[in-house]
């Protein structure tokens, strides 16, 4: 007779209170499933952390609370979780998962890794140091009703990075506020800035610096520190942001110097941030004003809304459009709010003309008001029920692993929608690793495409091996036969090549480098096809890649056919929803990206076939496994 401790047989529980497990991740998700995991009888945990508790994250972070604001997630968690269960041993690191202390051996001290993730640079390290020391990872993921849960084990599963991710969607918090890089981050700033002047004003979309930045900050004591003055910074007491534009009377200048001035003066103290990146440069009206030639005009030809204007043109669309939007306002009387409409002009032409003013200060190509109408998109709140279920499939899943039941484990996917089977949870089987792989493939091998003229040493480094190939600490050598070294990670060694040309190196079209990351134990191969030809603001590409190319068609029509209850497409996520239809979402800072690739299969109409439980065994065209944005956890982008 199977003995039992509680719900769970006398080994399986036995297992659970020796075996040693990870927890990456303690926002959204990693709320939830730390308390699951005490409460499942698991005693030995450890998580970690690099974020600090904002008061927007207490609508569904409920093992923290108003007192905690500024205070470790990962100590505080912690110190909540164990109020569940004293006996529970649980250690807590606030740190950065990608710090070299937690190296491969660090790793292999685990029998499970859980990852509850907000961004994919952190999940492609943690996937590759878990193919590294052979230890099973469960990745998960949620956006608003979407979720999903999966188990990568090295051989037998495809890893994070198996298949190609689309452009991702959803940015943490601090990336917005703090430290944008891409056109993107200065849209969803300004749309930000809109509600915060005109519309409902959110604690998730503040857009004045974050004084609690935990890269600004390491050390726990500095960041509780700078959470507790956030009302005051320096003399300046910080009010309502629609609180201060009124007492101004919407004066559109002091508006201008507040947000493009005096608050990236603000980031400039901020001295930390700047070390690996580009400052950003203060814009004063006055100077800018003064600076404008009376002959300048406009270039007739072209259509208006393709024109991208000089910085003065967009200081002007910014002036109109706060007159124009403050009037209508007025209008509406006292505690009035205008909704954002990308189709209403003043709306438009005032999120067009900051995020273009901050892309220039922040250094980037600036974006016709065509082109930032097509990224604007909608923004995807978080739901705690969605969080509490997807770290409930998080922990099914772990049980499968330690119980020994690998071949049991599956994909699974939580739609906003019922299936045809009336089913809100699908089970997908794992697939097997991808043969095309840059990760966990025997020898990693990719061709990128540069102009070799044009592209420097540290592009190669910060763009293409760390930004797009997920390297953490890359040594990269020439194989030209004297086994030039382009690249060190030790500090000092080669940042005399950081402004340099590939071709001052003799690098030219089928040249190949070695990237080596030891941190991750991680080799790439990279071909380089040098091309003139690449598109405007396009520094790469990645031969081959294709993030949206459907699957070729199976080989077997016997099994293509073989699809049960008659459905091809039942297991898959419901595509019916709006916001599955927009072009951008946004997760709030401790939300988890979702991958929800079945609904790619939605739209290519590929063909799946069915085990004998109803499960999908088809391969997938997958999009993002969890990206998400503004915290912990990722996103999906959906077709």
């Amino acid at each position: 007779m199977v003995q039992l401790v509680g719900s769970l047989r006398k080994e399986l529980a036995d297992s659970l209170s020796t075996c040693k497990v990870l927890v990456v991740g303690a926002g959204g998700i990693g709320c939830e499933l730390l308390k699951n995991l005490v409460l499942t009888g698991f005693k030995n945990i450890e998580v970690i952390d690099l974020d600090t508790i904002d008061v927007s994250n207490l609508n569904r972070q409920f093992l923290f609370q108003k007192k905690h604001v500024g205070k470790s997630k990962a100590q505080v968690a912690k110190e909540s979780a164990l109020q569940f269960c004293p006996s529970a041993s649980i250690t807590a690191y606030h740190d950065s998962i990608t710090n070299p202390d937690y190296n491969v051996e660090f790793f292999r001290k685990f029998m499970l890794v859980m990852n509850a993730l907000d961004n994919r640079a952190a999940r492609n390290h943690v996937n590759r140091m878990c193919l590294a020391a052979d230890i099973p990872l469960i990745e998960s993921g949620s956006a608003g009703y979407l979720g999903q849960v999966t188990v990568i084990k090295k051989g037998l599963t495809e890893c994070y990075e198996c298949q190609p991710k689309p452009a991702q969607k959803t940015f943490p918090g601090c990336t917005i506020r703090n430290t944008p890089s891409e056109p993107i981050h200065c849209i969803v700033w300004a749309k930000y800035l809109f509600n915060q002047l005109f519309g409902e004003e959110d604690a998730d979309q503040e857009v004045s610096p974050d004084t609690a930045d935990p890269e600004a900050a390491w050390n726990p004591e500095d960041t509780a520190a700078r959470a507790a003055v956030s009302e005051k910074d320096g003399d300046i007491k910080r009010v309502s942001t629609k609180v201060w534009a009124r007492s101004t009377g919407y004066d559109p200048i002091k508006l201008f110097n507040k947000l493009f001035k005096d608050d990236i003066m603000y980031l400039l103290t901020m001295d930390k941030l700047w070390k690996k990146r580009k400052a950003p440069t203060p814009l004063d009206w006055q100077q800018l004003e003064g600076n404008v030639s009376p002959n300048e005009e406009a270039p007739a030809s072209g259509l208006k809304d393709q024109k991208v204007l000089d910085v003065w043109g967009y200081c002007q669309m910014f002036q109109d459009s706060v007159e124009t939007l403050s009037s209508q306002l007025q209008e509406k009387g006292d505690d009035a709010e205008l909704v954002w409409d990308k189709d209403d002009p003043p709306a438009m032409d005032f999120v067009t003309a900051a995020a273009n003013l901050r892309m220039h200060v922040f250094s980037m190509n600036m974006k016709s008001r065509f082109d930032v109408k097509s990224m604007a998109g909608n923004i995807i709140p978080a739901i705690a029920t969605t969080n509490a279920v997807i770290a409930g499939l998080i922990v099914l899943e772990g049980l499968k692993i330690l119980s020994g039941e690998m071949e049991t484990c599956r994909t699974v996917f939580l739609n906003k929608c019922p299936n045809l089977r009336k089913k809100l949870l699908v089970p997908c089987v794992l697939d097997p690793p991808s043969a095309n792989c840059y990760v966990c493939v025997s020898k990693p091998e990719v061709t990128v495409k540069l102009n070799v003229q044009k592209t420097t040493v540290l592009s190669l480094q910060d763009r293409i091996l760390k930004e797009r190939f997920g390297m953490v600490a890359p040594d990269v050598q020439i194989e030209d036969g004297k086994g030039t070294i382009l690249i060190s990670s030790e500090e000092g060694e080669t940042e005399a090549n950081n402004n340099k040309f590939l071709s001052d190196f003799g690098i030219r079209n089928g040249s190949r480098l070695q990237s080596d990351d030891f941190l991750q134990d991680y080799t790439l191969l990279v071909n380089v096809l040098h091309t003139e030809e690449l598109e405007r603001d396009v520094e790469f590409e990645v031969i081959g890649e294709a993030p949206d190319k459907a699957p070729p068609p199976q080989s077997n029509q016997e099994e293509v056919n073989s699809i049960t209850n008659g459905n091809k497409d039942s297991a898959q996520p419901s595509t019916s929803s709006k916001a599955e239809d927009d072009d951008l979402m946004i997760v709030d800072s401790d939300e988890e990206e979702v991958a929800a690739s079945n609904s790619a299969a939605v739209a290519t109409g590929t063909k799946r076939k069915y085990s004998e439980t109803g499960e999908s065994s088809a391969k997938r065209p997958r999009t993002d496994q969890s990206d998400a944005a503004d915290d912990e956890d990722d996103i999906v982008a959906l077709d």
